[in-house]
């Protein structure tokens, strides 16, 4: 697949590459695995001196050894004997970058904590010690949210307020993803779009496996999903995994139940028989795995709240893949797909819902996107778009099948909005199906 988009992700890039000409940068550069950052800083600095540097997980002597090799080869960078020392190796870059320009690229830079910790304390003597002359333009990438925020973001760390630049890499908007689609199929189906946003929610590594195996359709998608030899079979343990260590199993079992509609604080803690109050906190905040969901424009300390998991291959993989992995050992992958078709129009729904609200937030005209519902639950409306500052919105019912769709129903429910929180909104009111995609 082609490389697609990114255009302000790029002109970031080369901006820091352009500042540190004359004074060292050091960006910091996140995003959940699979999502392109790689491919980004590879297709930005084509043609610019720069060293890649990918931090395995080796002894230091043994990484030292790989980065000196590539450093010699890629920006000539003379050492002589052998670096066994991160310190060392960092000093070289660091003095030969009081002499000339050029860029240092570590990937999954917080794999280095688990190689030795110091080392970050090294980065900070040394950075702080040569960067005002140095013409550097550092960038550390990670995939590992909770380690990436514990290293920059946590006062207490060595590299805390370092970084002159921070951004995430997130997942293909809607409009590229129909893009990317249009390329391969331009006779995709509602239906199959869908399909794509449910099982990569734009996740670039997802959507090329699928477009280059030619899956266009949604039941070629699923097929291919359900193969035995399927990279998405595996991935969610794989990604789960990296970020939860020894105490997954709790964590994974949290997943599940939101996954399969247990969304609530009480449903959660009673079907665990335990307070599951630091764990959500953690999904929530460190690993960014779910979000709490309140209705739109409710009290902050609101207790009418649900649980989600945000990111749309792995709500997937919690509610389809992982509950049954006995299945997946003994391959027995045609029962597995036959349970995804069983439910799909049902979960399929959600999806549509979340489909619409990101590509209303993704429209750039309103400030806040999400649902409303009262404590009874008499009355939900699926999409409410605000624009605090003109006080325009969207007020809007979804379903897949619009024969479904209600216009009086909905002006009902919007009826019944709270005038204290609403009643300065002028609504624009919408009907949504798969049709309107």
């Amino acid at each position: 697949m082609k490389f697609y988009d990114r255009d302000s992700e790029i002109e970031i890039l080369l901006d820091n590459e352009k500042q540190a000409e004359k004074s060292a940068t050091f960006t910091v550069l996140m995003g959940r695995r699979r999502v392109g950052k790689t491919s980004l800083v590879t297709k930005t600095f084509e043609g610019h001196k720069h060293a890649y540097l990918f931090v395995s997980k080796d002894s230091e002597a043994m990484l030292c050894s790989k980065f000196q090799q590539t450093i010699e080869e890629q920006l000539g960078i003379k050492v002589y004997g052998r670096l066994t020392s991160f310190r060392d190796f960092f000093e070289v870059v660091m003095r030969e970058s009081l002499q000339r320009h050029f860029t240092i690229i570590f990937d999954e830079f917080q794999n280095l904590y688990k190689i030795n910790s110091a080392i970050f304390s090294e980065i900070q003597d040394l950075w702080d010690r040569y960067h005002r002359e140095s013409h550097l333009n550092l960038i550390t990438m990670g995939s590992i949210r909770s380690l990436m925020k514990r290293i920059f973001e946590d006062e207490n760390e060595p590299l805390y307020g370092r970084p002159t630049s921070k951004f995430a890499l997130l997942p293909f908007t809607i409009d590229v993803l129909k893009q990317i689609f249009r390329d391969y199929k331009p006779d995709y189906t509602p239906e199959d779009l869908l399909c794509l946003y449910m099982l990569t929610g734009g996740v670039a590594k997802y959507v090329e496996l699928l477009m280059d195996a030619g899956c266009y359709t949604k039941e070629k998608m699923l097929n291919y999903l359900c193969r035995q030899d399927s990279y998405f079979l595996s991935e969610g343990r794989d990604l789960m995994n990296q970020e939860f260590g020894d105490e997954g199993s709790t964590y994974f079992s949290i997943l599940q139940l939101i996954a399969e509609g247990l969304n609530r604080r009480s449903d959660i803690d009673g079907a665990i028989q335990k307070d599951m109050g630091t764990y959500l906190q953690n999904l929530e905040q460190n690993f960014n795995v779910v979000s709490r969901l309140k209705p739109i424009l409710s009290k902050p300390n609101s207790k009418t709240s649900v649980y989600e998991i945000t990111d749309q291959f792995l709500r997937f993989w919690f509610r389809f893949v992982c509950p049954y992995q006995s299945l997946v050992e003994r391959g027995q992958l045609s029962l597995l797909r036959k349970n995804i078709s069983l439910h799909y129009e049902q979960f399929s729904g959600r999806t549509l819902e979340m489909f619409f609200q990101q590509k209303t937030m993704e429209s750039g005209h309103y400030t806040v996107v999400g649902n409303w519902w009262d404590r009874k639950g008499e009355n939900e409306i699926d999409m409410i778009a605000l624009n605090e500052f003109d006080h325009t919105g969207i007020s809007a019912e979804i379903k897949r099948n619009p024969r479904k769709l209600s216009f009086t129903e909905l002006e009902r429910k919007v009826s019944n909005l709270p005038p204290s929180d609403f009643g300065r909104y002028h609504f624009t009111l919408q009907t949504l199906s798969l049709e309107d995609m």
